[in-house]
């Protein structure tokens, strides 16, 4: 089983997650991709965090596929960090081969994230390119560190194969969505006195 873990807050799920999902799905050739509805980015302010349970059922809506699964395995396992969540996934899971899905903004981040290196040594990634990021990710700490492990785009639907460190850039068509622009819409910031 090749198996794509896409984990986020997803506040809210939209259409360019899904995006991101069938993108790495396709090319990547993966069997299955499961998202991982997270407790919440520790990099950005909770406090107006939807519940997880309305998060998991948005996000169920938005990912409507035969081979995706919306999980809340980081409920289960009380994981904050994607870290634990890859340890006891490989732990449980041996026969499966994993690889991490990311957005081209969160690969600007990614050197930020508990254990990253150790994150890049666990499962091959994929990074999906998003607006704005096309170029800034590729040069981001976490990216200009793991250089080396690239492969090219040509071979993507080997990532999932390969040991890791191993990693990607999938171009092609982007979202503009954006989970923050959505949110500030839904739910507008208190006015200030």
């Amino acid at each position: 089983m090749r198996i794509g873990l896409y984990g986020g807050s997803f506040d809210p799920a939209h259409a360019g997650h899904r995006h991101v999902a069938l993108t790495a799905l396709r090319r990547l050739g993966l069997d299955r991709v499961w998202w991982t509805v997270t407790p919440g980015n520790p990099l950005k302010d909770r406090s107006r965090l939807a519940s997880r349970p309305e998060r998991l059922a948005a996000t169920r809506d938005v990912a409507r596929h035969p081979r995706m699964a919306v999980t809340d395995i980081d409920g289960a396992i009380g994981a904050v960090f994607t870290v634990d969540t890859l340890r006891f996934l490989l732990r449980r899971c041996p026969g499966v081969r994993f690889c991490w899905i990311m957005g081209a903004d969160s690969l600007v981040g990614f050197h930020r994230w508990r254990s990253w290196r150790e994150i890049a040594s666990l499962v091959p990634f994929a990074v999906v390119d998003r607006p704005g990021w096309t170029l800034r990710a590729p040069h981001s700490p976490a990216a200009v560190a793991l250089a080396e492990a690239r492969l090219p785009e040509e071979v993507a639907s080997d990532l999932v194969d390969r040991h890791a460190p191993a990693w990607t850039f999938l171009h092609g068509p982007r979202s503009t969505l954006s989970s923050t622009a959505l949110r500030d819409k839904l739910r507008p910031h208190p006015a200030k006195s």
